[in-house]
């Protein structure tokens, strides 16, 4: 991770870290990138506004000409910003607090790799020199941007005989998502659609799917999906209440790929936080999977190494290149809704040869995330890779997004997990203490 950059573009509360001078002046080093037209989104909460202003004055007094689409979901800043050869600046902090806010950037639907993350960071602490403008970047007038994503959609908008429930998050899908499922479904539910500011992710989207599990069983649906505030992760609920990650939404996917003959290299693209038995469920059916680090950044640069079609993470983003080469929660959704509905099976039924190893993840604030390198750490770590063999993992990690480290394990019991969870907890909490002193 660079010094703005993190796993996602650049993270941090609203007004502290990220400021109206670190945006104007991440606008004003967009030159760097060689393009001469920006596109630029944001999701609800009520700081974008004023980050979203900056970006752009700072761009224009580049040279930069800018296209405001407003509030809009990522993937879809990301496929326009494709379609007009632009860059793409996304203001969003995703499934993070309405507090926090972030800046994602692509270069022509593109997220950027580290190379060009350190030379934007290289032109915003002045140690690059920037071409001088020839003139000031002017507002653009707005294109067909509705239809021209719509087109994404159209192979797959046939009316189905699912049931189907959405929560929006109160997040940047509001834009989008209500009318294009709203072709698919055979009933629509809508939840967390009313954005206020403030209730982004609060109590709803994919991290806090407990609304939309209570919604399929009493309303009896056959499918639930739940978005991040930017769209561009989803999680699913079966008819039975149960929750499906992205990795076993990309089970389901991969699966019926195969079967019609369109997974590529029969190869899926997963973290090393994926289940085990996910994974072994895969190479029952002779697909091949690559685990990456965590990030979805790392998850599409091995799928562009190895020429993969399919991959992503258990959070729920899902890189699909046979459809748009970055992670769109609601393309995903619609897309498997109809394999789903095309197969006549249900999602029941494609996984149910999955047997899910047990895990847990424990976010751990108020710790100097620079631990997770600790010698105690790393050789405590080892030693439970050591004891758990191929029947498990263990990752001790800073998240790039917010002031945590990440502790997550799998085993073949729950008892396993707990015990190396609290180990490594232990263990982190003491250096932690002794570090304070």
């Amino acid at each position: 991770m660079g010094k703005y950059f993190g796993t996602d573009g650049i993270r941090g509360k609203a007004y502290e870290q990220l400021t109206f001078e670190l945006a104007f002046n991440l606008g004003k080093s967009l030159l760097v990138l060689h393009r001469r037209q920006l596109v630029i989104a944001c999701d609800t909460r009520e700081s974008s506004s004023m980050l979203v202003d900056a970006v752009k004055q700072g761009a224009k007094i580049s040279g930069i000409d800018v296209l405001d689409l407003g509030v809009q979901p990522t993937p879809k800043l990301s496929y326009i910003s494709r379609k007009q050869q632009a860059i793409g600046v996304m203001v969003t902090a995703s499934h993070n607090p309405y507090h926090d806010n972030g800046i994602k950037v692509f270069d022509a639907g593109e997220k950027l790799f580290e190379e060009r993350e350190l030379a934007i960071e290289s032109a915003m602490d002045g140690n690059t020199t920037l071409e001088k403008p020839i003139r000031v970047g002017k507002d653009l007038p707005a294109i067909a941007d509705e239809a021209l994503y719509h087109s994404l959609f159209s192979p797959f908008l046939q009316k189905t005989p699912f049931r189907i429930g959405i929560d929006l998050a109160n997040g940047a899908t509001v834009a989008t998502a209500e009318k294009l499922f709203s072709e698919v479904a055979k009933e629509l539910v809508v939840l967390s659609n009313h954005p206020d500011g403030k209730n982004i992710n609060v109590a709803c989207g994919s991290t806090h799917p407990e609304a939309l599990i209570h919604t399929v069983l009493s309303h009896q649906l056959d499918l639930g999906f739940a978005f991040d505030g930017d769209g561009d992760r989803v999680i699913c609920i079966g008819k039975d209440g149960r929750l499906y990650d992205g990795d076993m939404m990309i089970y389901a996917i991969a699966r019926t790929m195969k079967e019609q003959g369109h997974l590529k290299n029969s190869l899926v693209i997963l973290t090393k936080m994926s289940n085990l038995g996910i994974i072994k469920a895969f190479k029952k059916h002779r697909i091949e999977v690559t685990q990456t680090q965590v990030g979805d950044k790392y998850v599409l640069e091995e799928m562009l190494k190895s020429d993969a079609v399919i991959g992503g993470e258990a959070s729920g983003h899902i890189i699909n290149r046979a459809l748009l080469d970055t992670g769109d929660g609601v393309l995903n959704a619609i897309y498997l809704t109809h394999l789903l509905a095309l197969s006549n099976t249900t999602l029941e039924e494609i996984t149910k040869d999955v047997s899910i190893y047990p895990d847990k993840l424990v976010n751990l604030r108020g710790v100097d995330k620079t631990l997770a390198k600790h010698p105690l750490i790393l050789e405590l770590v080892a030693q439970i890779e050591q004891e758990l063999g191929s029947d498990g993992y263990v990752l001790v990690r800073p998240s790039g997004t917010e002031p945590l480290l990440r502790i997550s394990a799998s085993a073949k019991t729950k008892e396993q997990v707990e015990d190396i969870i609290a180990r490594i907890v232990e263990t982190i909490e003491s250096l932690s203490q002794g570090v304070k002193r």
